[in-house]
């Protein structure tokens, strides 16, 4: 696919690029998906991500459809849900269908439900849709260390990306520092702390913020940006879907990257991955 609107792309492991600003639709409620991916379209967003448990699919479909713009212009994630790792490849079907797609460009598992033990036998159904190019790559979603070790011990393709909750005060060092050895793009969702801990006012993001004519929000999008995750804030506002994607017309210092990266302080606001079954 082609950048748009000065949106960077990035190179997956299998040659698939992606763009790295998308825009989320986590608890966007179902009835209003699609005016509301209508409007992230509309602003330029080009990268969707949404999942089976969402609930919305229909309605990114739909939104797709109406809009009007070349399907291999558009990034469209979806995930399969924890109670059908059994049964990814007919539970795939199913987000195939809603959305109304031939393919998406990625296809990730939601979790790795260790309790359950069976991430290694989806992983081995998503290598086979891969092989059919329904899904033009496959990843996985908030794994930790010991679940990619055995992954990656136990079946023949590397996840192109691994979606974790990653923001300043949880950035996951151990996680990254594994993705980026093995060649696994990090996706951050809840990228601005899901507004459960003070992030904005924090000086390390409003003196940057002031400094450069920029919300705190922005300033944050763009310390992702740069410090290479893929990101994609969601919201149900179409202002502020255009002010978390005007972020491309300045750069924050080597110095004021530093200083964000120096809150990490291990400060998980969700679910634990070895928590979720």
């Amino acid at each position: 696919m082609v950048a748009h609107a000065n949106t960077p792309l990035l190179t997956l492991n299998n040659g698939t690029t992606i763009p790295q600003l998308g825009f989320g639709v986590f608890k966007v409620d179902p009835a209003e998906t699609t005016r509301i991916v209508t409007d992230a379209l509309e602003v330029g967003y080009r990268h969707i991500d949404t999942a089976a448990i969402y609930g919305n699919e229909e309605g990114v479909g739909t939104a797709i459809a109406s809009s009007g713009i070349a399907r291999d212009e558009l990034f469209v994630t979806t995930k399969l849900w924890n109670d059908r790792q059994t049964d990814a490849e007919a539970a795939f079907d199913e987000s195939l269908g809603k959305l109304g797609l031939d393919y998406v460009d990625l296809y990730l598992i939601h979790w790795p439900t260790p309790q359950k033990d069976t991430f290694v036998e989806a992983w081995t159904s998503l290598e086979k849709i891969y092989a059919t190019g329904r899904a033009k790559a496959i990843g996985v979603s908030n794994f930790l260390v010991p679940h990619l070790e055995k992954l990656l011990a136990d079946t023949e393709i590397v996840p192109a990306v691994n979606q974790i909750e990653l923001h300043p005060a949880h950035q996951q060092p151990e996680v990254t520092a594994f993705a980026r050895e093995h060649g696994i793009h990090i996706e951050a969702w809840g990228p601005l702390g899901q507004g459960k801990y003070p992030l904005f006012d924090a000086p390390e993001v409003a003196g940057p913020a002031a400094a450069h004519g920029k919300t705190p929000a922005q300033v944050v999008i763009r310390w992702h940006l740069q410090t290479g995750n893929i990101v994609f804030p969601k919201s149900n506002r179409r202002e502020r879907m255009a002010e978390n994607f005007d972020v491309f017309d300045f750069e924050l210092s080597a110095a004021e990257v530093a200083a964000i990266t120096a809150m990490e302080r291990e400060g998980r606001v969700s679910a634990h991955p070895n928590e979720v079954n």
